[in-house]
């Protein structure tokens, strides 16, 4: 779940007939018989509403599919609805933490947490469901399969027994509390297991899997998915069902571990077992970690291993997914959990599904901030994924947790949360199919990058060459959708070091954010580096942002006086070393302290020239001789790379980057 309270002070929550089952805290009252589903009791009555007139409830026009269309929303390469929200499924104040799966008979069961008093993660939470029997078209009822008596039940997990046709939920109880705040740390939490031997049409009593998948030492966190779990088709493992499960341990003080880890089970889901664990210590010096896989997603590839993608939350690698495999059915990890840089998105749960040829990934595509739900695609079983700009968007609202279905062989489901206003405002259903993926794209036009073993970079957006500085060629850009983006390499990072970045550009736009050089993250948090232009605020600014340890991030910039958007060529170099910080436009230098730090750690990386990393800022103008050093240069150094001399000496050992911007060329 989530760490994301919301004030929702004067919600009037209509009394309902609650049912109280038992959490760890509180004695055995519900009875022994099997727990029947049953639909919440409300103002009025969802039960006696169609399936047709829910899903016509359900939609603003905005969002497409309505019970009058759904003949051409079956038809539609794209369409999508409103499943869950407070204002059409009366008694909750929020919907989060959406979970589907397909059963054996073809029906859709959507769970979701039902936030009964606000939206925070901690409070009054049952688990809700709604089931559809045509493919997502229509939906049927909401209904309550496990309700928290004031405390919260979540974070659901569900895999489906496809020889049995027994439908398994692993979720996750902590006691419940009024104040809208978290789980207290070290946060009391323990996992269940509830079924359903008729297509989800009721539950069993939940039964408390502590003593299976709960290892003493995990003592404080501990989470279900939340997202569905898989049974394995291949192998001697074959029919073996799996989901994911992360904990933390601690020792009467603070938190010192992490563990990553699947839970197994062989028998139908009779009895359970932990497999797979990835542990990362917690340092006691600083607090800080490496890795923090969590709110993991898995995948059986077509080659019988299991894929297993996570949510990277604060470790100090960079990035904020990261990934493990397993070969041996769940059993173990072939190596640790390993951080995948350049795939751009914020701190968030995802979630991957196999469909054609392709591995799927749903997520937000902002690095920064929970918006822009994209569905993104790799042809090699996760090990590279495509970029940003090769993505499909699902929608440029605010977007949160997500998970997939195989409707059929055509098409796919995506159940999101997202929002006009925030990311909890509703959970949608999206249906897509193979044609409305945007198409494999083939490599994309390169220009040099001459710094020693440094691989080309991408040209997007049909960025091309015009008059450079010195009477060579310089790179165009159009203000929309041209860039060049460095390929992730080891060498790019700059960490701690001194450095120096240096370029010649030429603009003469009046407004908008004028992005020259990007490297490292975006936001007020993330570690960052980056030039820019502000004509509107009449400057030229140079920014790093810097982690140092468990300290919270620092910002420190430098900016000039005057835009320099006279469309004349200007030399802008930012330099890092001996303790200051010093910007030169056209030789003259502005200075001031440094701040200590990383200016590249925890956040997704990337190195962009005329963009803005999360692309919401494009440069118009003209950009020559880029060029970054792992080490400060000296004022004579700026000066010869400012007066023309520069690119005949400029690649050196210490050379982290040199892009003559001088040419575009067929990607190979």
């Amino acid at each position: 779940m989530s760490e994301c309270p919301v004030d929702m002070k004067g919600h009037t929550m209509p009394s309902r007939l609650r049912v109280r089952l038992r959490s760890p805290h509180s004695p055995r009252l519900w009875p022994p018989a099997a727990l029947r589903a049953r639909t919440a009791p409300r103002p009025r009555s969802l039960a006696a509403l169609t399936a047709a007139a829910l899903a016509a409830l359900a939609l603003p026009p905005a969002l497409g599919s309505t019970a009058r269309a759904a003949g051409e929303a079956q038809r539609a390469p794209f369409d999508q609805q409103v499943l869950f929200k407070a204002s059409q499924d009366p008694g909750y104040s929020c919907f989060r933490i959406p979970a589907i799966v397909k059963t054996v008979k073809g029906t859709l069961l959507a769970f979701a947490e039902g936030r009964v008093n606000d939206c925070s993660d901690a409070g009054d939470i049952d688990l809700v469901l709604k089931r559809s029997e045509d493919g997502g078209r229509t939906w049927g009822p909401m209904r309550v399969i496990n309700e928290g008596g004031g405390d919260t039940h979540g974070n659901p997990a569900p895999v489906v027994d496809r020889r049995t046709g027994r439908i398994l939920l692993a979720e996750t109880y902590n006691p419940g509390r009024t104040d809208g705040k978290n789980c207290e740390v070290p946060c009391e939490r323990t996992p269940y297991l509830q079924y359903s031997d008729n297509d989800g049409e009721s539950w069993s009593t939940p039964r408390d899997l502590s003593e299976e998948i709960l290892p003493e030492s995990w003592n404080s966190w501990y989470a279900t998915g939340p997202v569905h779990g898989i049974q394995l088709t291949k192998g001697r493992h074959k029919g073996r069902l799996v989901f994911t499960v992360n904990a933390e341990t601690w020792n009467g003080s603070r938190v010192t571990e992490n563990h990553a880890a699947l839970a197994i089970s062989d028998d139908g889901g009779a009895n359970w077992r932990i497999g797979a664990t990835d542990t990362y210590p917690i340092s006691a010096r600083e607090g800080t970690f490496r890795q923090k896989p969590s709110e993991m997603t898995l995948t059986e590839r077509r080659d019988g291993s299991v894929y297993v993608s996570g949510r990277e939350q604060d470790g100090t690698d960079l990035g904020h997914r990261d990934h493990a495999v397993s070969r041996d059915g769940g059993e173990s990890f072939t190596a640790p959990f390993s951080a995948a840089p350049d795939l751009y998105t914020p701190q968030v749960q995802g979630s991957t599904l196999p469909f054609g040829d392709r591995l799927l990934l749903a997520c937000p595509g902002d690095p920064d901030r929970r918006r822009t739900m994209m569905i993104r695609s790799s042809y090699d079983g996760g090990r590279t994924w495509d970029s940003v700009d090769r993505g499909t968007v699902v929608t440029t609202d605010w977007s949160g947790y997500s998970d997939m279905v195989a409707v059929d062989e055509e098409r796919a489901g995506l159940l999101y949360e997202g929002g006009t206003v925030d990311a909890r405002d509703e959970i949608r259903f999206a249906r897509f199919t193979q044609d409305w993926l945007k198409p494999r794209r083939g490599p994309d036009p390169r220009t040099d990058d001459r710094a020693r073993g440094a691989r080309d970079a991408a040209v997007l957006g049909g960025a091309n060459t015009t008059d450079g500085v010195f009477g060579g060629r310089a790179m165009a850009f159009d203000g929309q959708d041209d860039a060049v983006r460095l390929p992730y390499s080891s060498r790019l990072p700059l960490g701690t070091k001194d450095f120096t970045a240096s370029l010649w550009f030429r603009y003469s736009a009046r407004e908008g954010e004028q992005p020259l050089l990007w490297m490292g993250g975006v936001g007020n948090s993330q570690p960052q580096v980056w030039l820019r232009a502000e004509p509107a605020n009449d400057r030229v600014r140079g920014l790093i942002t810097t982690r140092d340890g468990g300290s919270p991030p620092r910002t420190v910039s430098l900016d000039t006086a005057g835009a320099h958007n006279d469309d004349r060529w200007h030399h802008l170099a930012l330099r890092r070393g001996d303790g200051r910080l010093t910007l030169f436009l056209d030789g003259t230098p502005l200075s001031r302290d440094d701040i200590p730090g990383s200016v590249s750690r925890n956040s997704p990386f990337g190195v962009h020239i005329g963009q803005r990393m999360d692309s919401r800022a494009h440069f118009d103008g003209a950009i020559d001789d880029v060029a970054v050093f792992g080490r400060a240069l000296s004022d004579g150094e700026v000066e010869r790379l400012g007066s023309g001399r520069g690119p005949s000496s400029a690649v050196t050992w210490d050379t982290v980057t040199r892009l003559p911007m001088d040419r575009v060329r067929a990607g190979n």
